[in-house]
């Protein structure tokens, strides 16, 4: 215990997990893309709100990544910044999370896949100390948050699939 796993281990992981979920997600893509000119991929993160070894300081509530806009079409980030400005919620664009591998890898809007990554902090939802729960009261008042700016988002990309013909 407390060892990393060897290359054989990480070859074994990789070919496990890693790869059936990207090839699921992958199909996924390529199936909705059959079927609409533009779709979403909204790529969520939970996130606790300091991380010493890594920032300095207090992360927005709500962190929003589109590799600087490279990843979905301007109306798709700007309706989910629309819908982050509107609520009572700390919130920023391509700070310090830009959209990570699922965002970057997959986010091609010249392409119909328009990815956003959301890294939402945990205090917004849950406890940030141990036993780390879950708290309905702190999650009632960002699930309409997340709600409006995933629906944002797919409101952008309905309107471009509707001028696509």
């Amino acid at each position: 215990m407390g060892r990393a796993p060897d290359a054989q281990e990480r070859q074994r992981r990789v070919a496990t997990y890693w790869q059936p979920y990207h090839d699921a997600l992958r199909g996924e893509l390529q199936r909705l893309r059959a079927q609409h000119a533009n779709v979403l991929l909204w790529e969520a993160h939970s996130i606790a709100s300091v991380l010493p070894r890594l920032f300095d300081g207090q992360l927005p509530d709500l962190n929003i990544g589109t590799q600087d806009g490279r990843t979905s079409a301007a109306a798709v980030q700007a309706a989910v910044e629309r819908a982050a400005a509107a609520s009572d919620f700390t919130w920023i664009a391509n700070g310090r999370f830009k959209g990570g591998y699922n965002t970057r890898h997959y986010g091609a809007p010249q392409d119909g896949v328009h990815a956003v990554q959301l890294e939402m902090c945990q205090p917004t939802y849950m406890s940030e100390a141990a036993p780390f729960d879950y708290v309905p009261s702190l999650a009632q008042k960002v699930e309409p948050v997340v709600s409006r700016m995933v629906d944002g988002a797919l409101e952008a990309v309905k309107a471009m699939n509707a001028s696509a013909g």
